[in-house]
Formats: structure tokens, C-alpha cells, sequence
């Protein structure tokens, strides 16, 4: 510690300071950063971009994991007052316990880089733990193209990390689904839904197949935009499943 903290003289007094919790040339880098979530627990750090709707979507899978399978569950975004068009992530972890810790993760199971650009802004992969999943937001459709497409230092983690590789164009989806024009960009982040129930393992963990995994959908769409109409309801509804079913996998020979 002693290393990281700074002398000053203020008034002819000497103090000592740090900085933590923040990156700073006077901060104490975390030599090791303990994952405290309770035993079994599934997390979720997404990548996203201000009014996409993925804050919303970040909701609606929580309410999908409460009801569904009984999990307690902690979700939250990291954004300001002004992140419309700007990088935003948000938070989610399902567990069989109580969830006692609140922070940004750094310690998660599945990785959706609903931002097209993330990859580029920096190590947006980090704290993928071993056999996790990441999504990328792609118009590719050829796994071996959207696996050249990922930068070499992130193939490489994925590689480390023995971790699955899913991709969709979510924005080609929305386009095709909304009737209202307006809608479609956060439309976008709904296709999320479908994508995170595809790469968890939570429908066959709990015996849920299609449709009945659908019909808990259908509930929890109609609890955030039935007043909306059912135009609505069945846009996100469709929006879902095509996420759902639609998601391509690059196979593990491509990968290695």
C-alpha cells in the first residue's frame, strides 16, 4: 500500500492519502478481487448503448427468473442522466440464495455485447469465468465469419475461457418485427431475452421446454407493456422467440 500513496504538504503538514475504487494515479489496484456471490449463482454484466432498451430488457429477465424458476434475483444498470447513445452496461444475478452484495461484477457467467462497437472500447470481456457464454449483436450469419470477425486478443480469452460463442442480428430482428418504426431500436434489446434463455442453462435445469417457457413470457411481456396494446405485446412476443430460436452457435471446432 505504502508504494501507491502520495506525501503532500499542505500548510507545512505532511499527510498521507490513496485513492480506491476509482482509476487514479494515486489508487491501490486490487490485487485479487474474491467473488463473494453465493454458491451457484449465474451473473450477467452486459454492454449496451443508451436507449437500445436493454435496461428494460435487464427487467423483464429478472422478472422471468423470479417467477419462472423461483430464483432469487438482483438486476441494475450503470448509467447517468444523459447515456442516450452512449456506452451503458448493466447487472444481473440469479442465485438459489439471498443475494447479499451489490457492485458492478467482475466475476459473470454470460457476456451480451448488445453494443456492435464494444469490443473496441476495451477489455469488455474481462472476468468471463470458465465455460461461460458471450453474444455478439452481429449481421454476420456464417459462424466461421463471426468468429474472424472478434479481435485476436479476445478469441484468445474466449480460447482461455472454453466459453461459447452466440450471435444474432438483434437490430434486423427488431426492423422486421415493430410496426411502430419508433420502436425498433428498443425493440432491439427485447431480442435479448430470448438470447438469455437460449444460452442459460436455467429452462433445462428446471425441466421447462419451449412452450411452456414461452407461456412464462408471454406472462411477463404482458405485465410491462399490456396497457400499451396488443400490438405491442405481440411485437416483443415475437421479437423473443426469434431470439430464442434464431441464436447461432459457433461450433467448438471453429473455436479451438
Amino acid at each position: 500500500m505504502a508504494r501507491n500513496m502520495r506525501l503532500a504538504a499542505e500548510g507545512g503538514e505532511a499527510k498521507m492519502y490513496c485513492t480506491v475504487g476509482i482509476k487514479h494515479e494515486t489508487a491501490i489496484d486490487a490485487e485479487i478481487d474474491p467473488d463473494i456471490r453465493p454458491p451457484g449463482a449465474y451473473s450477467m454484466r452486459g454492454h449496451s448503448v443508451g436507449g437500445y432498451g436493454s435496461v428494460t430488457t435487464n427487467k423483464v429477465i429478472a422478472d422471468l427468473m423470479g417467477d419462472l424458476f423461483g430464483l432469487y434475483v438482483q438486476a441494475y444498470p450503470k448509467y447517468g442522466s444523459s447515456k442516450k447513445g452512449l456506452p451503458t452496461t448493466y447487472y444481473l444475478t440469479c442465485a438459489e440464495e439471498a443475494i447479499r452484495t451489490h457492485c458492478e461484477l467482475e466475476h459473470v457467467e454470460f457476456i451480451p455485447l448488445t453494443d456492435t462497437n464494444a469490443l473496441n472500447y476495451g477489455d469488455v470481456l474481462r472476468g468471463l469465468n470458465k465455460g461461460g457464454s458471450v453474444f455478439l449483436n452481429t449481421g454476420k450469419t456464417d459462424p466461421e465469419e463471426i468468429w474472424k470477425s472478434i479481435p485476436e486478443w479476445a478469441q484468445k480469452r474466449i480460447r482461455e475461457k472454453e466459453a461459447r460463442v452466440l450471435a444474432l442480428d438483434a437490430f434486423k430482428v427488431a426492423s422486421e418485427v415493430a410496426r411502430n418504426e419508433y420502436l425498433r431500436i428498443r425493440m432491439m434489446g427485447v431480442v435479448l431475452v430470448g438470447v438469455f434463455l437460449r444460452a442459460t442453462p436455467f429452462a433445462k435445469k428446471f425441466g421447462f421446454g419451449s412452450e411452456k417457457l414461452m407461456e412464462g413470457v408471454e406472462k411477463a411481456v404482458r405485465n410491462y407493456w399490456g396497457k400499451r396494446g396488443e400490438n405491442v405485446v405481440q411485437d416483443n412476443l415475437t421479437c423473443i422467440r426469434r431470439g430464442y430460436e434464431e441464436t447461432v452457435e459457433v461450433p467448438t471446432n471453429i473455436i479451438r
